[in-house]
């Protein structure tokens, strides 16, 4: 028995309704041009709808405000960063929550906010900031004291990075938040 690709795979569409072509015969011949006539104009529709959804999508997502955030773990000295238009249901996503939240996250839950940085033009602008804070977060030397806590020492490599990051990154359009909790 064979199953169509369609019912197990949502994504692929079978223009055909019958999976067994008919056999090629005269009669048939003149009623199949009608068929593939139907079948493209039903298809670039569909096309159509999700160009239409997509352009939605983009318009929705460049117009919402942009923002690279700073989680702590409260039960390990870890921390995240990341990007989003909606931080409060990124919290709850980390969290677990809601659905959704990274896996590298799931480790240290629960989160609460560090720093928070708004005021992006775009997603790209946001990603690109994000890109930069890790990769010279990374690349900086950690200091090691034994009488500071762990998550301190993680917060202040963080905010050292982010100080570097500002003084290369035009940042004079943006409103970096840090939690009074935190440091």
């Amino acid at each position: 028995m064979r199953k169509r690709l369609s019912t197990t795979f949502r994504s692929v569409k079978n223009n055909n309704n019958n999976p067994d072509p008919p056999p090629s015969s005269s009669s048939s011949s003149s009623s199949s041009p009608s068929k593939k006539k139907k079948a493209p104009a039903s298809s670039s529709s569909t096309i159509n709808t999700n160009v239409i959804k997509k352009e939605k999508k983009k318009k929705m997502t460049s117009s919402s405000a942009w923002s690279v955030y700073l989680i702590i773990s409260s039960r390990l000295p870890k921390t995240y960063v990341g990007v989003t238009t909606n931080f409060s249901r990124r919290l709850k996503q980390h969290n677990g929550e809601l659905k959704g939240g990274a896996k590298a996250s799931s480790a240290g839950r629960p989160w609460t906010l560090a720093c928070i940085v708004r005021g992006f033009l775009n997603r790209s602008e946001a990603c690109e900031f994000e890109y930069k804070w890790k990769s010279i977060s990374r690349k900086m030397p950690r200091k090691k004291k034994i009488e500071d806590d762990a998550s301190i020492r993680l917060l202040q490599h963080r905010e050292a990075a982010l100080s570097r990051l500002k003084a290369s990154f035009n940042c004079g359009h943006l409103l970096i938040e840090w939690q009074s909790n935190s440091l």
